[in-house]
């Protein structure tokens, strides 16, 4: 089965299955529709439920358009997929589970990617207080572990649709089958379905494990595998372009 990127499609990036962002007007439906969090495990990420705590989320537009996940690691840096930053203009709003309210807007500056993996640091154009994610090493995650994968992505399998891509933050439970390749052919951790499934627009969203993130999302199926870069086999370059 052919593995896509989870960037929503762009003018210049024509990926088969991906979905782009919501209209307004659906959006808020969506919210107002939304069940209580402790209903949510069962909800069609695909699958999954609401996110209550991520204070350290963010949701990345280019050009204006919502089209990937992301973190912030430190104050002045977020930690995203390269895939997701290729189309210019970026902003973030940062630590809010809805992605049209709320939060800190920041602007990025400029961009750091790695040469072999489907990772990219991207500093803002202000200091951005709050919580940050915090990074794994090695030896943060192991396989059969259920993990935990979050983004404002597809919520159904819904193509190039609009009306597809969460308002609210979502995650879902996911188990972790070994090491595999990313979109870049960079080190990645492989996980199966568990009560949900990435989809377009979870591109660049954390993986965590125990409370710390060990891979970025950048591949999926939609069905039932997903692909993220380790977080922890690149911490070297992390630190030394961030400093954390």
């Amino acid at each position: 089965m052919r593995i896509s990127r989870l960037v929503p499609a762009l003018a210049a990036v024509a990926l088969s299955v991906l979905g782009l962002a919501p209209t307004a007007a659906a959006q808020a439906q969506s919210a107002e529709r939304a069940p209580a969090p402790s209903t949510q495990a069962v909800q069609p990420i695909i699958g999954g439920g609401y996110a209550s705590n991520a204070p350290w989320a963010a949701r990345l537009f280019s050009n204006g358009r919502q089209t990937c996940s992301a973190t912030i690691i430190a104050p002045t840096w977020i930690l995203t997929a390269k895939h997701c930053v290729s189309g210019g203009n970026l902003s973030f709003r940062i630590g809010s589970l809805d992605q049209t309210t709320g939060g800190t807007q920041a602007n990025g500056v400029s961009i750091h990617n790695h040469a072999s993996s489907d990772l990219s640091l991207v500093r803002l154009d202000r200091s951005v207080s709050g919580t940050y994610a915090r990074l794994g090493s090695p030896g943060s995650v192991q396989v059969g572990q259920t993990v935990q994968v979050y983004g404002w992505g597809a919520t159904s399998q819904c193509g190039q649709e609009i009306n597809c891509q969460s308002r609210l933050l979502k995650v879902a439970d996911v188990v972790v089958t070994g090491g595999c390749t990313d979109a870049y052919n960079g080190r990645a951790i492989c996980a199966r379905r568990g009560n949900g499934i990435t989809a377009g627009g979870d591109s660049g969203g954390p993986m965590m494990a125990g409370g710390v993130q060990v891979g970025v999302a950048s591949t999926s199926d939609r069905q039932t595998t997903t692909a993220y870069t380790n977080v922890t086999a690149y911490r070297s370059w992390i630190q030394s372009v961030a400093g954390v």
